[in-house]
């Protein structure tokens, strides 16, 4: 599985409000052994929305948690963006949603929140433990729920056990030496795809540094592949630190 992240709030984007869905998400899914694949924040824009969900749905093996835009007033178009993109274009009334809708809220209901159980075809509802109005979820792959923490993060809770997602014990080793990046390039092209790698460079007033990182689910490939940097930088003779970590 590659998970997805798509917030849609343009509250965020112009300094409104501070997203507070990456990093919870990161860190769920960090106790799994995975990692986002991406984290999109985007505009509360009905095209733009849509768009990205064609394009979120067309990328194999993809589950995505949708945050935003599903409630009852005029620049939530989530709803219909699902519908639009992987649908056939209509709302329909969702019974079970109104009925619970209706229980919650009374006359209060009406005329507003009532729209929130008009969803796409064929969806699944998300229970909100929070205030009880349903958020809702199409073949198992998109979670479209509230942009409210509150709300949406106890959701990611409930959904995560359920997608039977394989754990994975990720090994990483991490050094940062004394020297730029350049000088082990050559080592970078060995990484084998098993293995992922990163290399961070900063300078400072004192000369330049490079953080390398290692990581791999296979311990043996990822210490191997790890002694490749630490046997390069020693042969030249540059000073390095370690700081290793488990995943």
């Amino acid at each position: 599985m590659d998970f997805y992240a798509l917030i849609i709030g343009t509250e965020i984007l112009n300094k409104r409000r501070e997203d507070k869905h990456f990093e919870f998400l990161s860190s769920e899914l960090a106790k799994y052994g995975h990692t986002l694949k991406a984290s999109l924040v985007i505009y509360d824009e009905p095209n733009l929305i849509v768009s990205t969900l064609k394009w979120l749905n067309s990328l194999p093996n993809s589950i995505i948690f949708c945050f935003g835009g599903i409630g009852s007033t005029p620049d939530d178009h989530t709803r219909q963006a699902a519908a639009t993109a992987l649908r056939d274009g209509v709302l329909y009334i969702n019974e079970e949603a109104k009925k619970i809708i209706v229980d919650t809220l009374r006359d209060k209901a009406y005329p507003y929140a009532i729209n929130m159980a008009n969803l796409p075809k064929d969806c699944m509802l998300l229970e909100n433990h929070f205030n009880k109005i349903p958020a809702f979820s199409l073949d198992n792959k998109f979670f479209f729920m509230p942009g409210f923490p509150e709300m949406s993060h106890q959701m990611v809770l409930d959904i995560l056990p359920k997608l039977n997602i394989k754990k994975r014990k990720v090994y990483r080793h991490t050094l940062t030496a004394l020297c730029k990046e350049s000088e082990l390039i050559h080592i970078m092209e060995t990484m084998p795809k098993n293995v992922e790698m990163s290399s961070l460079p900063k300078i400072y007033s004192d000369g330049p540094r490079v953080t390398i990182s290692v990581a791999s689910s296979d311990k043996i490939s990822a210490i191997e592949n790890f002694k490749k940097f630490t046997d390069e930088l020693q042969k030249k003779e540059i000073i390095y630190t370690l700081n290793d970590e488990k995943e």
